[in-house]
């Protein structure tokens, strides 16, 4: 009457309802905690220039090259349901033509047991920061901004933005120099 596999698949079914709910009660142990933390990021240069786009028709655009310093604390965000961080800084403006623009300018992969502690000073932008015209130029609202993505191991991946951003303007005239 009870086979062995018929043994076998009871026995499965319920260490695989036993699972579930470990990993359920593991997910909302942490699921409602705060994970922002305060981020400082200054600004030390800020240059501008005029390019050629090749993405679209032979037009020039604007590229903005940034160099900044980030300091942030981010310890209090591990605990034992985080296996990583994706730290991302994003620069966000509105131009004539567009309401909001995002332009991710750096990111960064921090795992559970590296260095938590940011301090990174004059770093450049790790991306292009194409404008899709010439929106960067004398834009007086430019505003940095450190966010990051949970990586838990069980439950949902919040999108988390820290408690500090940066606004700045770029300069009115390109720069001519090759170098940056």
């Amino acid at each position: 009457m009870n086979t062995v596999l018929s043994r076998a698949n009871s026995l499965f079914a319920f260490s695989l309802s036993v699972m579930a709910a470990l990993t359920f009660g593991c997910f909302i142990t942490t699921a409602f905690k705060d994970r922002s933390v305060p981020v400082d990021i200054q600004v030390s240069k800020v240059m501008i220039k005029n390019v050629d786009d090749f993405t679209g028709p032979r037009e020039r655009s604007d590229l903005g090259f940034v160099t900044f310093d980030i300091s942030a604390n981010l310890q209090p965000i591990f605990d034992w349901n985080v296996k990583e961080l994706f730290l991302y800084l994003t620069a966000e403006y509105s131009t004539k033509s567009n309401a909001l623009n995002q332009v991710v300018l750096w990111d960064r992969i921090v795992l559970r047991g590296d260095n938590t502690k940011l301090n990174l000073k004059d770093v450049k932008s790790k991306y292009f920061f194409f404008d899709d015209g010439s929106g960067l130029r004398a834009n007086k609202n430019i505003t940095l901004t450190l966010s990051w993505n949970v990586v838990p191991n069980a439950g949902i991946l919040p999108s988390v933005m820290g408690s500090g951003h940066k606004s700045l303007a770029f300069p009115e005239t390109y720069e001519t120099a090759k170098s940056y």
